[in-house]
């Protein structure tokens, strides 16, 4: 069993005008990455290129996003979320992530495309910080990862049901909402 990755609790901060972009192949092998990926993730392009994308996954991000954006992405779809992801130091840092299926000329999806900003500080806190949590709580709760999965992601559609809004939906408009009272 491989030694689990050191976290050291430091957060990391990229620039505002800064977007870290990555490409993958279809089972989720990074093809390529900019330079900002990989100042910021503290890997070169040596040690990354050909490895799974979630060489970078903190251990604390909840499984049942990943699942809800692999789903939306195999159905051809692109999708934005909030992932925290861990440096290969052990510090951490937040994105907004848009990712998108790569194409072909023949309408075939080669891969997937991934554009990350800084995300919004106060919908962090406020929003997404505390439903990860939640959600990561869940599915620790759980022996089985796979339960762990499902009954986290049955929180979640639970939650965005009451809210009468889908996933990107909510992702798309929680600082929106955020003002009228919505949570």
């Amino acid at each position: 069993m491989a030694k689990e990755k050191l976290l050291t609790g430091v957060e990391q901060f990229f620039n505002d005008d800064d977007i870290i972009v990555s490409k993958t192949d279809l089972k989720g092998h990074l093809t390529y990455t900019n330079k900002v990926f990989l100042d910021i993730s503290g890997y070169t392009e040596a040690e990354i290129i050909g490895k799974p994308h979630n060489i970078i996954r903190h251990p604390e991000m909840p499984r049942c996003i990943f699942k809800v954006l692999w789903d939306s992405l195999k159905s051809g779809k692109e999708i934005f979320a909030y992932v925290n992801n861990r440096t290969k130091c052990g510090d951490y840092y937040w994105v907004y992530a848009h990712v998108t299926p790569s194409w072909n000329s023949a309408n075939e999806i080669i891969g997937y495309h991934s554009n990350r900003r800084v995300p919004d500080r106060s919908i962090l806190d406020e929003h997404i910080i505390p439903l990860y949590t939640e959600l990561w709580e869940e599915e620790n709760r759980h022996a089985n990862r796979k339960d762990g999965i499902l009954a986290a992601e049955e929180i979640l559609v639970n939650k965005l049901l009451q809210q009468s809004v889908a996933y990107d939906e909510y992702i798309a408009t929680v600082g929106q909402r955020r003002r009228r009272g919505y949570r």
